[in-house]
């Protein structure tokens, strides 16, 4: 992949607004940015995550009933920590501060839980082309300093939605999106929402690991310059 930033994204949605901010914000100490408004009744609050996103879509409507992602933890790099300190916001989702490198973490990193460990595997080295940890013998994976942990779990979806409360996807800047996307499905990725321009703030498209999970490409003009 030619990343255009060398980290993900990461991104939830909640109908619980001020919890949610006063949480981030304030216990776990995420500076807010800029509020983006996203069209249907969601707004997405975006927060600085040690150099990645902490994206918190705000709908004021109801949320479709959806089993959670695979996307389960959080986990933030904290500087002066001993031990991992285990926390849980307002809508249930899990975050953890850890000491710089843990598993590999110095950043941040997601923790996914898969059906099929060795499906998801060949998806983030083949389809993503994305490098191991070595130390953690082919369960994570590095999208530029950000770590993908694998753990395999029972109760995983097998066609996880994008809509629901919780943790729903990860978002990766790219410079060219309809050429990653393209080259992603020619290795074996699914399609979950093809190419489009979103004015001039980004061209975006949507993939899918093998449970479905949701993997935003993102070409952001802020990043790569003008999107033609």
């Amino acid at each position: 992949m030619d990343l255009a930033k060398p980290r993900i994204d990461t991104g939830l949605f909640t109908t619980n607004l001020e919890p949610m901010l006063d949480f981030w914000q304030n216990e776990v100490g995420l500076p807010f940015d800029h509020m983006l408004p996203l069209g249907g009744g969601v707004q997405q609050h975006r927060h600085d995550l040690l150099g990645s996103v902490l994206k918190i879509n705000h709908s004021r409507n109801e949320l479709p009933i959806a089993a959670p992602s695979g996307y389960r933890e959080l986990l933030i790099a904290r500087e002066g920590l001993r031990a991992p300190k285990r926390l849980t916001d307002p809508d249930g989702n899990k975050v953890t501060l850890v000491p710089p490198g843990t598993h590999g973490i110095e950043r941040i990193g997601i923790r996914l839980g898969v059906r099929d460990v060795n499906a998801h595997r060949r998806f983030y080295a083949v389809a993503l082309g994305l490098p191991d940890v070595p130390e953690q013998g082919g369960l994570s994976f590095l999208c530029g300093d950000s770590v993908i942990l694998l753990e395999e779990a029972r109760d995983a979806v097998a066609d996880a939605a994008f809509e629901g409360p919780g943790w729903r996807y990860i978002t990766i800047q790219i410079r060219n999106a309809d050429a990653e996307h393209a080259a992603i499905l020619a290795r074996g990725g699914a399609e979950g929402r093809a190419p489009q321009t979103l004015g001039k703030v980004a061209r975006i498209s949507f993939v899918r690991d093998p449970d479905g999970n949701w993997i935003e490409l993102s070409q952001r003009a802020s990043l790569v310059g003008a999107l033609d």
